[in-house]
């Protein structure tokens, strides 16, 4: 079989690591193309890849609904002040150890903030698609390279079916020629011809054989089945398809291609994508309105300022001297007494207290930063619609390129058919003429030669065609295997 087109061959050199399952009882011990597939896409780890990518474009957009709800910040902080500290109880610088409790609490709204919280949410949305793209993207591609390689072992199946079949033709020759030998109606060296015949038979039968273990080995190691020495697919015939897609002209493949094509949707999201990165660039031009509320109390170990009343050991204490008169000026003495701490809970209660408002920020310089950002992102959308031309064109590319892959194809296939229809009419002549000794040994086995080169080429021209058919089907929206 000819390798993968040129449009698969990139993702598929990441796509050859599956998850090991062996113990999987559910596992067959002879696996259809359908169940190779299924079992690729549950297992494969790329596709998980591109599954984990759908996760986080679901956090991202998780992120961009929270843009648009209030944030609510708190925070608490105990310390000791030890040295000279003012004393909260009365207000004097005391050399002292003093342990105070702080609490806080705010909650902050964006108002505006230039439409960068809307656009951000857009982008998220965008992302989430692009995502769902990108996995279905490479599942088709998965399930193409898997069916090329079940193909594979289908036609080594059949080749060796085919040189087994005529190694079989060549033994019963030579147990006939045997006996024409010894009753002396033909030469010795009759014998010796198709017994080389024979000899070079088993060769290809064993050449065969060993494509045959490769090509399972290959695709049992891509599904990564521990036991792939025991893995097979299962027997059964695979006809050329009845198909009407050769009805159609590759313009009309092109356009279905350019709809149901995954590269171009994610090509086509990226462009989106980038162009929402501009808008979302420029928002920071804008001013930012923010509103908060902040409410904070605190406590401490001090002890607290109790009213006396007047000293009656000494009711007045100077407080001064009337610099004109130098008549003493004297106030009420108060007794100030003190006591240990309110309880905690009423500190907090007296000493609460709330702050609330809004903020406005205006951009008026930023060295450029903005304004070069805007300028980047405009690159990358024109970077992402140089891309999308270049995936369409490259669509159409494979397309036509399909188109007569699979046309050619099925000219080859035709002519395999006749050919091989020629060459057994010419092998039974040939064997008949052998039979009645007017042909030798030699005219035979080149006549039998021909003959299983053009059944070989007959298989190999069989699933090429099927496979160029399935590729092609593929751009027009028909899947390999539905999953």
């Amino acid at each position: 079989m000819r390798s993968i087109k040129s449009f698969t061959l990139v993702t598929i050199v990441l796509c050859l690591g599956l998850q090991v399952q062996a113990q999987d009882t559910s596992i067959p011990s002879q696996w259809t193309l359908e169940a190779c597939v299924r079992y690729a896409m549950d297992n494969n780890i790329s596709i998980k890849q591109s599954r984990l990518n759908q996760e986080n474009a679901d956090i991202s957009r998780s992120e961009a609904i929270g843009n648009y709800l209030p944030s609510l910040n708190g925070s608490i902080s105990n310390s000791w002040n030890s040295g000279l500290t003012q004393n909260v109880t009365t207000g004097i610088l005391e050399n002292q150890t003093v342990r105070n409790l702080s609490a806080n609490a705010t909650v902050g709204l964006t108002l505006f903030d230039g439409l960068r919280n809307l656009r951000t949410f857009q982008k998220a949305k965008l992302e989430q698609l692009a995502s769902q793209y990108s996995l279905q993207l490479m599942k088709d591609d998965i399930a193409l390279f898997v069916a090329n390689a079940y193909l594979q072992i289908l036609v080594n199946k059949q080749q060796l079916a085919v040189l087994i079949e005529q190694n079989n033709v060549t033994k019963d020759q030579i147990e006939l020629t045997r006996k024409t030998v010894e009753i002396g109606t033909a030469p010795e060296g009759d014998l010796l011809e198709i017994e080389a015949t024979d000899a070079d038979e088993e060769q290809q039968i064993i050449v065969a054989e060993n494509n045959l273990r490769i090509s399972k080995i290959n695709l049992a190691q891509t599904l990564l089945l521990e036991n792939y020495q025991n893995f097979d697919i299962a027997d059964e015939e695979y006809d050329v398809p009845l198909t009407d897609i050769l009805s159609n002209t590759p313009e009309e493949i092109v356009a279905r291609a350019k709809q149901e094509r995954y590269e171009v949707k994610v090509a086509e999201q990226d462009l989106e994508i980038a162009e929402k990165d501009i808008e979302i660039a420029r928002s920071q031009l804008y001013p930012t309105l923010n509103g908060f509320v902040n409410y904070n109390t605190r406590e401490s170990d001090r002890g607290r300022t109790v009213g006396g009343g007047i000293d009656p050991n000494e009711p007045t204490r100077e407080i001064g001297i009337v610099e004109a008169t130098g008549q003493t000026v004297v106030a009420p003495n108060f007794r100030v007494e003190t006591a240990g701490p309110s309880s905690f809970f009423d500190q907090l209660s007296r000493n609460d207290g709330y702050t609330y408002g809004v903020q406005l920020n205006v951009p008026i310089f930023n060295g450029f930063t903005t304004r070069n950002q805007i300028k980047r992102a405009e690159v990358a959308a024109k970077r992402a619609e140089f891309q999308l031309d270049q995936t369409e064109l490259d669509l159409e590319a494979n397309v036509y390129q399909a188109y007569v892959d699979a046309q050619g194809s099925a000219k080859a296939y035709e002519a395999a058919i006749k050919a091989v229809e020629s060459q057994e009419l010419a092998f039974e002549y040939a064997q008949q003429r052998f039979e009645v000794g007017v042909s030798n040994a030699f005219e035979l086995s080149q006549s039998k030669f021909r003959l299983t080169n053009a059944q070989n080429r007959l298989i190999n021209a069989k699933y090429d065609y099927i496979f160029n058919l399935k590729v092609l089907e593929l751009y027009f929206g028909i899947r390999v295997v539905e999953y």
